[in-house]
């Protein structure tokens, strides 16, 4: 008889709470979530998740605060909730620079996670091989607040430097100001690069920030990426339709629907009250305007920046 492992159990118990089109509702919110109910719109087949976090106290460092509510299962529970099956977890500052919880959760997914991690210029070429092979496609760089950084803007082209031959690229957490203020050092990377959070730009400027503009000269010469995450990181107007951070993410489809991916940014770390996850996940039909466009956000884009089979 088959061992009924940790993952297969919670898949197996979301088996029993499928509706009838196929989605999932629960008989409580998911943790670090508010809700209940399945978006209304189901996702398709290989769908990816690309932009949120695992925070673990079993983890390393032992010095950092780690809420409960936001482990690896925990996630599976999200997950069956909104219906991706492919994951895209990123190291977050719980975690500093030892990617020993993102590798656990990378291993737990198996061939449908690809991970994030956070570095000094230090760490070895065998320690980055490593991790390469534990499904690592990425570093993450969250410079936006300069006074919690843990990987700051003087690493980036070190770094990108070390991971260019591996085909890993750079996810840059920064402001529309600190895109435009630091436009230099992004064209003359060697590595891809994909803006989080929509570039957070300043909502009541949006597409008109100049940030927008740098961010679109790199997409165009094929260099840069965009998540479509974070509605409330990008809005002053707020929930549900979050309009000011609608017309960002519509100006990013306009430009360039084949360089999107999105994500829950689940658990929502800088959230007091945690946002709907169904309403999140149904914003990205009213973004993309299309159900092509959203399947291409949704699956072929992360299959093709993250390796996805």
């Amino acid at each position: 008889m088959p061992t009924l492992t940790r993952r297969s159990f919670v898949v197996a118990a979301m088996a029993g709470l499928a509706t009838a089109d196929g989605a999932f509702a629960t008989d409580g919110p998911v943790p670090s979530s508010s809700g209940t109910e399945p978006p209304r719109h189901r996702a398709p087949a290989h769908a990816c998740d690309s932009h949120f976090h695992i925070i673990d106290a079993r983890f390393p460092p032992p010095d950092t605060p780690k809420p409960p509510g936001m482990t690896f299962d925990d996630y599976l529970l999200l997950q069956a909730r909104i219906g991706t099956t492919r994951a895209v977890p990123v190291q977050p500052k719980n975690h500093g620079t030892d990617p020993t919880c993102l590798l656990d959760a990378l291993a737990r997914f198996g061939g449908n996670g690809r991970g994030i991690a956070v570095l000094h210029p230090d760490v070895t070429d065998a320690e980055l091989k490593r991790l390469d092979a534990g499904y690592v496609r990425g570093l993450r760089f969250s410079v936006w607040n300069p006074n919690d950084t843990v990987a700051p803007i003087a690493t980036i082209e070190p770094l990108a430097k070390r991971i260019a031959d591996l085909g890993w690229h750079v996810q840059l957490h920064m402001s529309g100001d600190q895109i435009r203020e630091n436009a230099a050092l992004l064209n003359r990377l060697p590595c891809a690069m994909v803006f989080d959070h929509m570039g957070r730009l300043d909502p009541a400027r949006g597409p008109d920030d100049p940030g927008f503009a740098t961010v679109a000269g790199l997409v165009d010469k094929g260099r840069a990426w965009v998540k479509l995450a974070g509605a409330y990181l990008n809005t002053k107007a707020g929930p549900p339709a979050y309009p000011d951070a609608t017309r960002t993410a519509q100006a990013f489809v306009k430009l360039a629907p084949e360089r999107l991916v999105w994500g829950s940014d689940w658990p929502h770390v800088t959230e007091k009250q945690k946002p709907d996850d169904a309403v999140l996940f149904d914003l990205l039909s009213d973004w993309a305007g299309s159900e092509a466009v959203r399947d291409k956000i949704l699956v072929d884009n992360p299959a093709k920046l993250y390796g996805f089979a």
